[in-house]
């Protein structure tokens, strides 16, 4: 008799179960969203909301890319050097090594005594300039009112090439002061840009040439690639490229593809520019360029924002398996190319989310949906 009854309180129970399981699993089948089949399922008020359009991923024809080493170098077109053209010795630095400067800021004091004999020179040539002009061409002879002329101007050119500015000169001829000509000129920038070099000390006595400064505009760098010739002969000029450096890639053109090669390598250089806006790029630093040819190649792309970070941080596209039924799956990135992101890891006819990856992301996270390939 107790084992009649323990039986028949055991089936109620399982009954009991198993009922509470089916209504349980009704109420689910109700929501707007949820996993069905390992899945995420979208009413169709939902697909028009997140905008979602899918489609059967086809091979395409698109540019072919090639890959090779670089490193970064200046943009010798926004980088100037300068140097003294005459002997001198430095008397005061105005500028150091990282520093920010400006055109026109002076960057160097210095004194020549080839500069003093050209000012005493000025100041005498502009005396008798002065003197012949005052008398005018009535009193002097045409010859003499013409080389006092020719003579001041030589005087003034050669101080203005020796390297006193235009202000230093008009201060000079306005005091008329010979203790004034005491050969002291100052250097200045002839760009904006950061100070890469100073190779110079106080006091050093400087040779016509010596490089004091050099003054770069690193808000745009070049990288050098090298090029098989047969692998150049597939580049154009204005084509798009890519740096990668620390894993990051960096979008930037090529603007010159070099004529010789390299004796020791026999390569060809590929000048691609690319912007360095935070200056965290410097010359001398090796990066990875991948440069679009001029041939094209069969490949399966997608969007570019069709193709999203799982939660692991692998990539991702979502596949419709049925309507409004989607999977998130891993796929490799191969590169990217006029918007489009080339992938692998899928066979062509799979059909992939190309708008509203992101509202599927979203409903990824609510359902805690994890991620695996198939």
């Amino acid at each position: 008799m107790n084992t009649l009854r323990i039986l028949t309180i055991t089936g109620l129970m399982l009954l009991s179960s198993s009922l509470i399981a089916e209504e349980h699993g009704h109420e689910h089948a109700e929501g707007e969203a949820h996993e069905e089949e390992g899945g995420i399922h979208l009413t169709a008020e939902q697909l028009t909301m997140g905008g979602i359009v899918s489609k059967a991923l086809q091979p395409r024809d698109l540019p072919g890319e090639l890959r090779a080493p670089g490193e970064i170098r200046l943009n010798a077109y926004a980088t100037s050097k300068v140097a003294p053209r005459i002997s001198a010795q430095v008397l005061k630095r105005q500028a150091r090594l990282g520093d920010t400067v400006k055109k026109g800021q002076v960057l160097v004091e210095l004194s020549s005594v080839e500069m003093a004999q050209a000012q005493g020179d000025l100041l005498v040539a502009e005396r008798e300039w002065r003197r012949v002009k005052k008398l005018g061409r009535e009193v002097v002879s045409e010859q003499r009112y013409t080389k006092a002329r020719v003579e001041r101007e030589l005087a003034r050119a050669r101080v203005r090439a020796y390297g006193m500015t235009a202000t230093e000169l008009r201060k000079l001829l306005n005091s008329g002061n010979a203790e004034q000509a005491d050969g002291r000129f100052k250097l200045l920038a002839q760009q904006s840009g950061t100070v890469i070099l100073d190779d110079f000390i106080v006091g050093e006595l400087i040779e016509p040439g010596r490089v004091l400064f050099e003054i770069s505009d690193e808000a745009t760098l070049w990288v050098e690639a090298r090029l098989t010739p047969d692998q150049a002969a597939g580049i154009a000029v204005n084509a798009p490229a890519t740096v990668i450096f620390q894993q990051q890639p960096i979008p930037g053109k090529v603007i010159q593809v070099h004529h010789a090669l390299d004796e020791s390598t026999r390569t060809l250089g590929v000048r691609i520019e690319i912007p360095n806006p935070d200056d965290r790029l410097h010359p001398g630093l090796f990066v990875e360029t991948r440069i679009q040819g001029t041939t094209t190649e069969q490949a399966l792309a997608v969007p570019a924002d069709a193709v999203l970070r799982s939660p692991d941080g692998d990539w991702q596209v979502f596949v419709e398996h049925e309507p409004g039924e989607f999977e998130p799956r891993e796929v490799d990135v191969v590169r990217s190319s006029g918007g489009l992101t080339i992938i692998e890891g899928l066979a062509p006819g799979t059909r992939v989310v190309t708008q509203g990856a992101f509202f599927l992301q979203s409903e990824q996270a609510k359902s805690g949906f994890e991620v695996h390939n198939h």
